[in-house]
């Protein structure tokens, strides 16, 4: 009689393992139908997304433009030791199972029971590699046991059609390692500067120490976390002959020593880059983000250098007072207090910004171009999207419209006061000159040379303010010029890039060239897909610009 109770109980767990079996095997043949689960058509059709690489007028990288930041490489481009990692930190069965670990299930299983809750889980270097492949598919953010399943099977299935050696290649290329790097050579350089290839034994552990928790283990954020991870995961190596002991406490005492911090879009030049993005992206769409394409753009680095050294000088100088009271916060005190906590894309800006260009006038190039004075903090960039009131940079518009017409620099025009109606007639305008004093008659070529408001609005009242909004728009002006008195002295919104261009019509005497940030992009093979060639046009003949360039001298 006392034997019953133990049979009864036997007999109920036999029974409940055989309904569970059964449930996973109903599961297992239902999981994937009505094509739940991707075909491995879809992987052998798979193009994983890579980064397009941008370079300077000489060669030199400048910055990644994608939406996951990876460079592919061959399994045989990785060391050893990069391979042998991973594989003993995430699957140290990967070579003996078929893309399902039934060890390590059941030892999760126990483990979780234990715990009383998923402390632990199981999912084999294939089966991440099937998540991470058809995210969607999957439904990668669930945490369920048909996920799980599906998972599985995709995984079985990938194990029967690709060798262990493509499925660890893949499997690096694909995983997120946090920092924005996807795959390890991408991540070797973000953290290290160096390619995969030539990573040693502590900075192998500290990528393969990431996939489980990229942003908990960060070494940028973490830094002493990520250590101890990291010779954890030396340690597991050490245990598996991966590594000898020697070299496992070297790699145990090695320092982090990670590179210089990439934030944004890019450290170098970063409203260049996001204006070339923006070029690109409306040029070639999707693909720029998942091509590996190479941009070779105008950029002098060094000239990049001395432009954001010069503007910041300045601008330091103006808060310091050097030009007059300055009764605004300044940048320090703004840096002092924290900083803005949120990004900001707009135009207000809690402390003075600035703008730059340097622009080569024969072929349109950018050699230097800065749009702000922190683009972590504002990446709303004030040399090509913000709209400045150009002031007396516009006058020599206005005299070139005068010259065509037929005036020449010798014309009397008289610098005397006057009064007008432009919008509002009830609140007549009345400009001054800087020095609010009126010398009288003199010519054109003094009045542009003196800077006089009241000769250039009577040399554009004469000529007439829609021959001056046309001229405008001939030397590349897109925005609006209302024809109105007041636009003869800078007072319509320009962007300062188009207005630094402008001037590329004196520069070569009669000829726009508009500005370009590109020289050429090329595919992965070096075929040229775009080579963008300026459009020169003649604005004024030789003789009118001769004239115009005699009298800025």
């Amino acid at each position: 009689m006392k034997r019953r109770p133990l049979f009864i109980f036997l007999a109920v767990v036999a029974v409940l393992g055989a309904l569970g079996v059964t449930g996973l095997g109903i599961g297992w043949a239902m999981v994937c139908s009505g094509n739940k689960c991707p075909s491995l058509e879809q992987l052998e059709k798979y193009q994983p997304r890579q980064t397009s690489r941008l370079y300077a007028a000489d060669g030199r990288f400048i910055a990644e433009i994608g939406l996951e930041r990876r460079t592919l490489v061959k399994l045989d481009q990785i060391p050893k030791h990069v391979q042998q990692a991973f594989v003993i930190t995430e699957d140290k069965r990967f070579y003996s199972h078929g893309g399902i670990d039934f060890s390590r299930i059941f030892g999760a299983v126990l483990a979780n029971v234990r715990n009383r809750g998923i402390s632990q889980g199981f999912s084999t270097i294939t089966m991440q590699l099937a998540r991470n492949l058809f995210p969607e598919n999957l439904k990668a953010r669930e945490k369920t046991l048909t996920r799980k399943l599906r998972e599985a099977k995709v995984a079985r299935a990938i194990e029967a059609k690709y060798s262990k050696d493509r499925i660890l290649e893949l499997y690096l290329n694909q995983i997120y390692l946090g920092n924005g790097a996807y795959g390890v050579e991408s991540a070797a350089h973000r953290y290290f500067g160096k390619s995969v290839k030539d990573l040693n034994i502590a900075e192998a552990a500290t990528l393969a120490s990431l996939p489980k928790a990229p942003e908990r283990y960060n070494p940028r954020r973490f830094p002493d976390r990520a250590v101890q991870r990291r010779n954890t995961v030396v340690e597991l190596m050490r245990r598996a002959s991966a590594v000898g002991d020697a070299d496992a406490s070297l790699a145990s005492a090695f320092p982090l020593r990670l590179s210089r911090k990439r934030g944004g879009t890019s450290e170098v030049a970063p409203y260049f880059v996001d204006w070339v993005r923006r070029a690109l992206d409306e040029r070639f769409g999707k693909d720029l983000y998942q091509k590996p394409l190479k941009v070779f753009t105008t950029l002098d680095l060094d000239l990049q250098g001395s432009a954001e050294r010069a503007l910041d000088r300045q601008l330091r100088a103006v808060e310091a007072g050097q030009w007059g009271p300055f009764p605004h916060r300044t940048y320090e005190q703004w840096l002092a207090r924290g900083g803005s906590n949120a990004p900001d894309d707009t135009v207000a800006s809690p402390y003075l910004q600035g703008a730059f260009v340097a622009l080569d006038p024969r072929t349109g190039a950018v050699r230097a171009l800065v749009g702000g004075r922190d683009y972590e903090d504002s990446k709303f960039d004030r040399a090509t999207q913000g709209l400045r009131q150009p002031g007396s940079t516009f006058k020599p518009i206005v005299y070139s419209t005068a010259i065509q017409a037929g005036r020449p620099p010798s014309y009397m025009v008289d610098d005397s006061p006057l009064e007008m109606a432009q919008l509002d007639p009830n609140k007549p305008w009345t400009p001054q000159n800087f020095d609010l004093k009126f010398w009288g008659p003199m010519t054109m070529r003094h009045g542009l040379y003196e800077s006089r408001n009241m000769i250039a609005i009577r040399v554009g009242m004469e000529v007439g303010e829609q021959n001056v909004v046309q001229m405008a728009k001939k030397f590349g002006i897109t925005t609006p010029v209302p024809p109105y008195p007041s636009v003869h002295i800078g007072s319509a919104d320009v962007y300062p890039l188009e207005m630094i261009a402008s001037y590329s019509v004196f520069a070569n005497l009669g000829w726009r060239v508009p500005p370009t940030p590109i020289v050429r992009v090329e595919d992965e093979k070096g075929t040229v897909l775009y080579k963008p060639e300026p459009e020169r046009e003649e604005v004024l003949s030789h003789e009118e610009a001769w004239l115009m360039v005699d009298m800025m001298k």
